[in-house]
């Protein structure tokens, strides 16, 4: 349960109203993390180097405690201020490691860039379309807000899925199931943490 994908999902924002993102330009940030990414996973460097290089771009384009408190929902408030310490830093890096325990599979990827749909005052919608060798066409739908005078990504939706609500409907289930107890989750994540970095080695 808890190995279900933990991807760019999710922020609170504080946004700009809706008649600023005329003067912004949402396309242009995705285009060029989107570039970046590529270009990490084609790069011909070691797991470690890349896995550094796309931490850099998480900790800069992603408001990790944003995720870690939308996924956690209603527990969050139940948590005691070490608990949620602990648990955003682990989050952190679980989501991390979720990301590059699939490098692999997305050699030779590249992406076409679609529209730009405004969903509310705080954010937008801006499609890419992800082809990778011998797999199908992915559409994936970037959820960016607009956060301390720049851009954060606020979800991912893949294939008409929320990669936020799924992580959230998990722990949810998850903590319904061990007495809705924080640190027994964090427990869980400890040992997920564990068996990733034990798996890139």
């Amino acid at each position: 349960m808890l190995r279900r994908r933990a991807l760019l999902q999710a922020l609170p924002l504080l946004g700009l109203p809706a008649v600023a993102w005329a003067a912004a330009d949402p396309a242009a940030f995705v285009r060029e993390v989107g570039d970046q990414l590529v270009g990490i996973i084609n790069s011909p460097g070691s797991f470690a180097d890349k896995r550094a290089r796309l931490r850099a771009i998480v900790d800069r384009t992603v408001d990790v405690e944003g995720i870690a408190r939308f996924c956690l929902g209603r527990y969050w408030h139940l948590a005691t201020p070490d608990q949620q310490r602990e648990y955003v830093a682990i989050f952190h890096d679980v989501l991390v490691n979720s990301i590059t325990g699939h490098l692999g599979e997305y050699k030779g990827v590249h992406y076409t860039l679609g529209r730009v749909t405004p969903h509310d005052d705080n954010t937008v919608w801006v499609t890419t379309t992800i082809y990778r060798p011998n797999n199908p066409p992915a559409d994936v739908q970037w959820v960016i807000a607009s956060q301390g005078g720049g851009f954060k990504i606020e979800d991912l939706v893949v294939e008409g899925t929320s990669l936020r609500i799924t992580q959230r409907s998990d722990y949810t289930s998850y903590l319904q199931h061990h007495d809705n107890n924080v640190g027994d989750l964090i427990a869980a994540m400890r040992r997920l943490l564990a068996q990733q970095s034990e798996q890139q080695g």
